[in-house]
């Protein structure tokens, strides 16, 4: 049965995803929203069709696995035993490093394979799958390699393991080490091994480099670090977007038919990774995402913008349920493209904005945020004031209601007041006067119609009279002070209507697909750090070792979590979760001097 326990290897341009006995069983190729070459992840034991869509290497006679990233990569080592008392290790990787004074990260995976005791047998199944799953890849052979192709896809296996073992999926003995690339149909000029082995070096350096220029905090550094490494893996490295998870279709909860495409960047979920990145210092990643958006921004003009965008910033496709994956676990369906694309969703508005702060406040950029940019913003905040107060989709994406959700308000004041401390930093002294202005003018209305004094709570939505997690960021947004008796007892009404055990639901009324069954464990995050904010930080120290002890054997979490049983389920690796980790951490850690 498949479970959430894998791991994640990339590079920013493909992102695989790894069993513990080491078969890849999701990846997309030639990128992130590509076809998914590996696709078993989506295919059941039960669905009557052929096996394939996956990349295995297996060990005859296999008792047990172990597996571990090697130290601050992404590099993930399997081990696997069989009845012998012998062991294969293999490593898989996706090559990424400065080469030519830019960085290098091809549509490649690397595999390599070596025996570490005993006279294992090992055999390679490469069964890429096309078209979502539809058929399987066509085989041609050459001397060294075996190249497969489909509609749109063609990939080159090169390799020192004897060509027709892998074509007939033979079992042999492992006696020296070998190496499988699998990439673009080019051909390879240097010895198999003698390159994956340097690629490997280089590679592991990059990452290591990068993780040692993060400013990390003091305590739960592991959890932090690979946090990090994970939500950079997100990162589409050709045009700056970040995309929500690499997987699609993962179900929020067992049948619930909340199954989404999450290959696509969100402006808001960007926002949330910018923000935690920048806190460790990755500020490289917010320029580029930074230029994404203007260009979408300068595009959209006065129209505004979608939820999210495809990562090269074009439209996200219809959504269309795909019949030839049966889905994670056999529960479909399995979707391809996000409706959401077409919804209104007014926190974006604030959310494009924040994300551009530390281009004007950060002294350790090159490139500084001007006038001219400033100017661009501008088009977000104008959009924003005018429909702050409208009704909207929301950053749950209902499908069926709209109503004026009080987040997307705030988001949109959010946007606003920003604006106004830009203004008035790069010298716009008319301009800033504006802003603040119009967010004070926001903000007097939303507090006036959000407020609820049955409910001794701020409302999920304007006049409303149910709650919303993403109230729990009024504080963090700088809407309401941690001491404001409104920010309190909205923590307190999420406290007594949302709480189930150690987690957070995002709300607790019936929608679309009904009543949610699992809780969404960014909400849990936002909780422990308006705990914190409220001066509770015992409380929020001991849930935040209580949610870093669910995420699987690797330190990487999905987008929701049963409350009772602790199984991840929903899309994987969900930038959200991460970012959480990375924000909860950073905030509740304390300072070497303080423990030792």
């Amino acid at each position: 049965m498949s479970t959430l326990d894998l791991g994640i290897v990339g590079n920013g341009t493909i992102g695989a995803l790894v069993e513990a006995d080491g078969r890849i069983s999701w990846c997309c190729f030639p990128r992130f929203d590509g076809d998914p070459v590996f696709c078993s992840l989506l295919r059941s034991e039960r669905s009557g069709v052929d096996d394939f869509g996956h990349f295995s290497i297996e060990v005859a006679g296999a008792m047990r696995t172990e597996q571990e990233y090697l130290l601050n990569t992404p590099m993930l080592v399997t081990r696997i035993y069989d009845e012998s008392g012998g062991c294969v290790e293999l490593t898989d990787f996706a090559p990424r490093y400065r080469q030519y004074g830019r960085i290098f990260c091809p549509m490649m995976l690397v595999r390599q394979v070596r025996r570490l005791a005993g006279r294992p047998r090992i055999c390679v199944r490469l069964r890429p799958a096309v078209d979502y799953g539809r058929e399987r890849m066509r085989a041609s052979s050459g001397s060294n390699h075996v190249t497969y192709r489909g509609s749109g896809v063609t990939l080159r296996l090169t390799s020192d393991v004897p060509i027709t073992a892998v074509l007939e999926e033979t079992t042999f003995l492992l006696d020296t080490p070998l190496a499988l690339i699998l990439g673009p149909d080019e051909t390879v000029n240097e010895g198999v091994v003698e390159i994956s082995r340097r690629m490997a070096e280089e590679t592991a350096s990059y990452w290591r480099q990068w993780v040692r220029a993060l400013a990390i905090p003091f305590e739960w550094q592991d959890a932090v670090i690979r946090a990090a490494i994970s939500l950079k893996l997100n990162v589409f490295e050709d045009t700056g977007a970040i995309i929500a998870a690499l997987t699609t279709s993962i179900p929020e909860a067992p049948g619930s038919g909340r199954n989404w495409d999450y290959r696509y960047c969100w402006i808001r979920d960007a926002y949330f990774v910018v923000n935690a990145l920048n806190q460790l210092g990755a500020t490289r990643i917010m320029e580029r995402y930074l230029a994404f958006t203007l260009n979408i921004v300068a595009g959209a003009g006065d129209d505004g913008l979608r939820p999210m965008y495809g990562i090269s910033g074009a439209e996200v496709p219809e959504e269309i349920e795909w019949p030839f994956l049966d889905g994670y676990r056999g529960m479909g369906p399995v979707r391809i493209g996000n409706q959401a694309y077409h919804q209104v969703q007014h926190d974006v508005y604030g959310a494009g904005i924040l994300a551009a702060p530390h281009a004007f406040f950060d002294q350790r950029l090159v490139t500084r945020g001007d006038a001219d940019l400033f100017s661009r913003l501008e088009t977000l905040g104008h959009i924003a004031a005018r429909v702050f107060d409208k009704p909207d989709a929301g950053l749950w994406e209902l499908r069926g209601t709209t109503r004026v959700h009080t987040f997307s308000s705030v988001m949109c004041w959010a946007g606003c007041d920003r604006l106004a401390r830009i203004a008035s930093h790069i010298g716009l002294v008319d301009r800033a006067q504006h802003w603040r202005s119009t967010a004070a003018k926001m903000r007097e209305v939303i507090l006036e119609r959000a407020w609820n004094p049955g409910m001794q709570s701020i409302a999920g939505s304007l006049e409303g009279d149910t709650l919303d997690a993403s109230l729990l960021r009024l504080n963090d947004v700088g809407f309401l002070a941690a001491d404001d008796p409104r920010f309190l007892g909205t923590v307190s009404a999420i406290e007594r209507e949302l709480r189930r055990g150690d987690f957070i639901y995002r709300y607790s009324q019936e929608d679309d697909f009904g009543v949610p069954k699992n809780a969404f464990l960014v909400c849990t995050f936002w909780y422990i750090n308006a705990l914190a904010a409220i001066g509770r930080k015992d409380e929020a120290r001991e849930l935040l070792e209580s949610v870093l002890a669910c995420r699987n054997r690797h330190g990487l979490l999905a987008e929701d979590i049963d409350p009772e049983t602790r199984e991840q389920w929903g899309n994987f690796v969900q930038t959200y979760s991460m970012v959480g980790v990375i924000d909860s951490a950073s905030r509740l850690s304390k300072r070497w001097e303080e423990v030792y």
